[in-house]
């Protein structure tokens, strides 16, 4: 059986390497090689115009880290601290969400990809956490991800891939869910109420998380994503599992409302 394709994407960001400074598409090796190591086979995809035609191509998308999401596309003005939005990126990942999504595809959604999810289904973002939590601790300093633990909803699909329901992350974001897009529920939160991961129920895996599982050695997102993508790919069915409904984390004791970021 072929590995199955997973797109990943990417950043533009003026860069630096050897005799270099230019713009560039990138992307962290982690989630490359957390992907490879899951059993994927890794691909690229740039914010170019009609990107959204690479579905037809790959068996699985996952929504990287990165800037904020431009806030008009929930009716907000931006925040002075929202930073890095870039609309081509904007326009790719959610055209890319947005198919997948129409295919049944599965999706893994990390760090802002947890916020684009979020706004293409017609939520709003905190857009500074600090405000509202008083304290910088899910993105402690710039470059320096922070740890937190996250509880986990019994049942749900983020639980089940881990395997237990309290887990610690690496965490580094300043915006997060504020109000829930239609049809998302909330399966994971942090002690202080941050929205950490949700699910979207009635598709085959879509699983988007506010943490970065690319940076630790547990590939259990990864892998999950994987699998699904696989039985997708052959047989357009949810691998070996009934369909499940998640909860919100509030039914598991956590506390309600709060936000966070990406990176």
């Amino acid at each position: 059986m072929s590995r199955p394709v997973i797109g990943i994407t990417v950043y533009s960001e003026q860069a630096k390497w050897a005799a270099w400074d230019v713009q560039a598409t990138l992307l962290p090796q982690a989630y490359v090689d957390r992907v490879a190591a899951a059993g994927g086979l890794p691909v690229l995809l740039p914010s170019v115009p009609d990107i959204a035609e690479a579905l037809d191509r790959i068996d699985g998308l996952v929504v990287a880290g990165g800037g904020d999401v431009d806030p008009a596309r929930y009716r907000s003005a931006a925040h002075e601290l929202t930073g890095w939005v870039r609309p081509a990126r904007d326009t790719a990942e959610f055209a890319l969400a947005e198919g997948a999504l129409a295919r049944r595809m599965p999706v893994l959604g990390i760090c802002r990809g947890l916020q684009v999810l979020n706004v293409l289904r017609g939520g709003t973002l905190v857009q500074h956490l600090p405000d509202r939590l008083g304290d910088t601790r899910h993105a402690p300093a710039p470059g320096q991800y922070g740890r937190h633990a996250v509880t986990l909803v019994d049942g749900s699909r983020t639980a089940q891939l881990y395997g237990r329901t309290e887990i610690d992350v690496a965490t580094y974001h300043h915006q997060a869910v504020d109000s829930l897009g239609a049809g998302l529920v909330v399966t994971g939160r942090a002690p202080d109420g941050t929205v950490e991961a949700v699910e979207l129920p009635g598709q085959p895996f879509a699983v988007a998380v506010q943490w970065h599982p690319e940076v630790d050695p547990d590939l259990s997102p990864f892998t999950g994503l994987v699998a699904a993508a696989t039985a997708w790919a052959h047989t357009g069915a949810e691998p070996g599992t009934e369909e499940r409904t998640p909860v919100d984390a509030t039914a598991a004791g956590a506390q309600p409302a709060g936000a966070a970021a990406a990176v």
